[in-house]
């Protein structure tokens, strides 16, 4: 891999844009954005203030203020959604480990691909 420039881009806990490096793949062309670490690929928000999130609506009933709640929404859904194509209906030890279950196997538990 070589260095591609850097970009400009945007991440909850950042007052303002910062530039993270990119790289080209030499065999398949591809270009790799490095980004803060904490942060899942094409999130903005960490990775912590995601689970905890979730762990919040599960717990209370309420989305966390300050966050937009049509965001909020998405990972949740999108958590649900992932749960079931991956661990079936089987799963039972709850959302949360879930979302721990699917990092360790290193997908993004709040994205909508499958």
């Amino acid at each position: 891999m070589w260095g591609h420039g850097f970009v400009l881009a945007c991440f909850d806990g950042y007052n303002h844009a910062i530039e993270i490096k990119r790289c080209r793949c030499p065999d398949c062309g591809c270009i790799f954005r490095f980004r803060p670490q904490g942060y899942f690929k094409r999130f903005q928000a960490r990775t912590e203030t995601i689970r905890s999130s979730i762990a919040t609506k599960l717990q209370t009933g309420k989305w966390v203020a300050g966050i937009g709640r049509t965001r909020q929404r998405h990972w949740f859904k999108a958590l649900t959604r992932k749960m079931k194509a991956h661990l079936t209906d089987a799963w039972d030890k709850g959302v949360l480990a879930a979302f721990d279950y699917l990092v360790d196997k290193g997908l993004v538990p709040v994205s909508r691909s499958i």
